[in-house]
């Protein structure tokens, strides 16, 4: 049994009725039919829980978008790049807020302001060095019991002004709540991987070895097609 990790989200993993599907989903499944095990699969929405939950041995791996920093790579270990993808801003339109100056239009605009984010997002260093380049202070505020889908949400409501979050995630999102508006970048397009134990180096070789051979097949091809392909 291979325990997994991942985000419950549209792009992730889902449930569709009595359908599973998503990205990171199917995915993890191929890598399991392909070795003969079985993918137990837990969404976790806290990422910092599915640090712990990795650590402590619930989970052998993190079917889920991670972005290498310097600080992660000391916790796990990270597996070959899967795909692109960079953090956004997610505010509401300049047509959808009642005061004009809330609306950030270059990153410059965010000194003062205040970010939301997943608890432990990878992103928090990323907005931080962004204060350091524009010489302010942006504050972070981390949520711990929501996802990137549902930190939209509280945007598009206005229940908060802004989030940061995946691209891939917010393009989904952008589809369905037009009132959000997701074109101020946070980061530069950096590639995204899983994450694996310390203590499972024979895993890591073997996801490697594995995903280095099905990125090159038609399966992977039309799995990416299905969930970011029209957006890109």
């Amino acid at each position: 049994i291979l325990r997994v990790a991942t985000e419950y989200n549209s792009i992730s993993f889902y449930v569709d009725g009595d359908t599973i599907s998503g990205f990171h989903y199917e995915l993890i499944q191929a890598f399991a039919r392909d070795k003969r095990l079985k993918a137990e699969i837990t969404p976790v929405m806290s990422f910092e829980e599915r640090l712990k939950g990795l650590s402590e041995g619930r989970y052998d791996v993190i079917a889920y978008g991670i972005l290498a920093t310097s600080k992660l790579k000391d916790s796990l270990l990270l597996t070959s790049p899967i795909f692109l993808n960079k953090q956004v801003l997610v505010q509401r339109k300049l047509e959808n807020i009642s005061d004009s100056s809330l609306f950030i239009k270059s990153q410059l605009d965010l000194a003062g302001k205040t970010l939301h984010v997943v608890k432990g997002s990878p992103s928090i260093l990323r907005i931080r060095n962004l204060g350091n380049e524009i010489g302010d202070t942006i504050y972070v505020e981390e949520i711990e019991k929501y996802g990137s889908e549902q930190l939209i949400a509280l945007v598009a409501h206005g229940d908060i002004d802004y989030a940061v979050c995946d691209e891939s995630i917010a393009r989904t999102a952008a589809d369905s709540i037009p009132q959000i508006d997701i074109n101020t970048a946070i980061s530069f397009t950096q590639f995204y991987s899983w994450g694996v134990s310390k203590q499972s180096p024979i895993l890591l070789d073997s996801l490697n070895t594995w995903l280095d051979s099905f990125k090159k097949g038609k399966e992977y091809k039309k799995i990416y097609k299905r969930y970011y392909g029209k957006r890109n």
